[in-house]
């Protein structure tokens, strides 16, 4: 797997959804209306940053009582099921999977448990989405590009301070709160971006653990677009409610 990917880009899109957490049952809203802006636009890039598996079954949070997860195959296959929807959408994008810590489970227990399995087909989670380039970043344009990846800094501001520590636009996931932060300085405007989550907020992967707290989280993803080398404002797309989502303005419905 890659440490990070760098990407040319002189004028197109890139797609970008994080936190999937895929799930046995019906897609979530963000991810219909992701297809359907992989076909609109039939972007450069398609990113899927991370967590696009929830691993339930291996997760550090134990289970309460005996509440009902889903196995690791039935997830790989929802998910396979899933990612195969988005690659008919825009078949000549080109796929880039930023490793989550949610997928980090995965490979993890096996080394941890198996490790003299290394190197035997199926241990390695890109095994099973041969469509799709691991790696734990991919930049996109130069200094006035984007870096993706899942996961930087933490809190409440963790967008801000991700486009302040590293000097340029970062685009991250993992805290569900899809939101762009400006910051101008003397080098000119970069963004901080929390690219929210495919899941929907109130999803069965995140009932127990959570104990119906207040979240604040969205729903929804990002589109970049470049211009000139240059990346531009970018844009969210937000689930406003079950099968409908806002954009530039607009309520659209989501089958």
């Amino acid at each position: 797997m890659s440490a990070r990917i760098h990407i040319k880009m002189r004028n197109g899109h890139v797609l970008v959804g994080s936190d999937a957490h895929y799930w046995p049952g019906k897609s979530s809203t963000a991810h219909r209306a992701f297809v359907k802006f992989a076909d609109m636009y039939r972007p450069e890039i398609l990113v899927q940053n991370g967590d696009v598996i929830d691993a339930a079954t291996i997760s550090r949070f134990p289970p309460i009582g005996w509440e009902k997860r889903p196995t690791i195959v039935q997830e790989l296959a929802v998910a396979r099921e899933r990612l195969q929807e988005i690659e008919h959408a825009s078949p000549a994008s080109r796929f880039i999977w930023t490793l989550g810590n949610h997928d980090a489970r995965f490979e993890r227990r096996l080394a941890t448990v198996a490790p003299e399995f290394a190197g035997v087909a199926g241990i390695h989670l890109r095994d099973h989405f041969p469509a799709w380039e691991p790696a734990w970043s991919v930049a996109v344009g130069g200094r006035d590009g984007v870096v993706i990846k899942h996961r930087f800094k933490g809190g409440t501001n963790a967008a801000r301070q991700n486009a302040v520590s590293t000097g340029r636009s970062v685009l991250t996931g993992h805290l569900h709160s899809l939101k762009v932060s400006p910051l101008t300085d003397d080098n000119g405007t970069r963004f901080g971006v929390d690219g929210g989550m495919l899941a929907d907020t109130h999803g069965p992967q995140f009932t127990g653990y959570l104990e119906d707290n207040t979240r604040d989280w969205r729903s929804g993803f990002v589109l970049l677009t470049f211009v000139n080398g240059k990346l531009l404002w970018p844009e969210v797309i937000h689930v406003v409610k079950p099968g409908t989502i806002e954009f530039r303005g607009k309520l659209i419905i989501v089958k």
